[in-house]
């Protein structure tokens, strides 16, 4: 049999092959993100890609989503914009592009679609994220006026119209280049005390009688609604469920980082749920190992069928403090691909024993090495160095 792909000739030796198989989960990510901090500490999980904190060049990226195949994970979380940097080009607010490291660390709109492209040429969706009202100091910049003030500059504004007409213009632009079902408004980690000590903030909270969490509740849903106006379907962090989960629309999927539980507490709720606990699946986390990875289940304590069915994956996360172009891709794998067969396999059919598939995966791993991936051995932590005078394969 000869297929004909992207004008490439493939043969494709001893076929028709019939292969039967399918995943466990829809929903398999990474993120990639260059702009986050959480505690001190980088936070967050298919592949999540942060892109806001270290600005990652095209090649890499296209590196990464090639990598992302060999494991089957088939969504890309894009963290594109974060308090340091707003490197994406938005034609409806251009000076939103003054927040970029420089020009040379910046995305085209003809970048982001080229990503898109290339991702969907592989099997994976690209799921964009902008984070608000929090993370979002780098969007003043461009318009100050969307800060609450000079001296306290985030959260967003949410007592000025513009903030949302702003919001409405990302929104609006990225429908014409992020094609997935989803796009992730974010909502985690929003300290509202510049709300309340700003005095036109303040004054405006006083007039339509709500408290600084109110307005946070506020925030959010609108949000929410300008999104849905633009036929996507929201993934928030579960902050937004910790604080008002029953106010959410129902087309809320639920982004699970601070730990366990909460995927419990969230299809019980009739929401759907992404699983990336932090203490497991967190790649930034360099001191957790690939058996922590493997062994993290995404349907803990869930044992009602119908709640089951609404967590619809799971996401291992690398924030971007501590990774640049330079060592993406030994943070990422093989760690990333240990969750990936949790995400896919069938439950009775995954090992109970991480140690029986250490050959499996140490396999995996030179395999990757050898399609020109920069896997890191299994032997310690994250990003750990290869044991002396040994093969790949020993």
């Amino acid at each position: 049999m000869v297929l004909y792909m992207a004008f490439r000739v493939i043969k494709v030796h001893m076929s028709p092959w019939t292969i039967i198989d399918q995943p466990r989960f829809s929903y398999r990510g990474l993120l990639i993100a260059t702009s986050k901090m959480k505690d001190g500490i980088a936070v967050k999980l298919p592949i999540f890609m942060d892109t806001s904190r270290h600005y990652l060049p095209l090649p890499v990226i296209r590196k990464v989503i090639d990598s992302m195949t060999y494991a089957k994970l088939n969504v890309l979380h894009w963290h594109i914009v974060d308090t340091e940097s707003f490197p994406l080009e938005i034609p409806s607010y251009p000076k939103l592009w003054n927040g970029a490291y420089s020009t040379s660390e910046q995305y085209s709109v003809a970048d982001a679609a080229e990503i898109v492209s290339f991702a969907q040429k592989r099997g994976i969706n690209v799921l964009a994220e902008i984070d608000v009202p929090g993370h979002a100091l780098s969007w003043g910049t461009g318009y100050p006026s969307l800060w609450p003030s000079k001296d306290c500059q985030q959260p967003l504004d949410v007592s000025n119209e513009f903030t949302f007409k702003v919001i409405d213009g990302i929104l609006s632009d990225f429908s014409k280049i992020f094609k997935f079902k989803f796009v992730h408004l974010g909502g985690d980690e929003v300290d509202t005390s510049c709300w309340t000590t700003t005095p036109h903030i303040s004054k405006w909270l006083k007039k339509n009688g709500m408290n600084e969490s109110q307005a946070y509740q506020y925030f959010v849903l609108r949000a929410q609604n300008l999104a849905l106006s633009h036929g996507y379907e929201i993934v928030n962090w579960e902050e937004t469920f910790n604080n008002f989960g029953n106010k959410l629309s129902r087309k809320t999927v639920v982004h699970n980082w601070l730990g366990g539980g909460v995927a419990q507490q969230v299809v019980a709720s009739g929401l759907r749920c992404i699983v990336s606990n932090q203490d497991k699946w967190y790649l930034d986390h360099l001191d957790t190992t690939w058996q922590e990875f493997y062994a993290n289940e995404p349907l803990t304590n869930i044992t009602n069928l119908k709640q089951q069915k609404l967590v619809i994956g799971g996401e291992v996360c690398m924030w971007g403090e501590r990774i640049d172009g330079s060592d993406i891709e030994q943070t990422i794998w093989p760690r990333a691909a240990a969750a990936a067969e949790r995400l896919w396999t069938p439950y009775d059919e995954l090992a109970k024993d991480p140690r029986q598939v250490t050959g499996r995966l140490a396999h995996f791993r030179c395999l990757l090495n050898q399609r020109g991936v920069a896997a890191a051995p299994l032997a310690g932590q994250g990003r750990a160095a290869p044991e002396a005078n040994r093969g790949c394969f020993w």
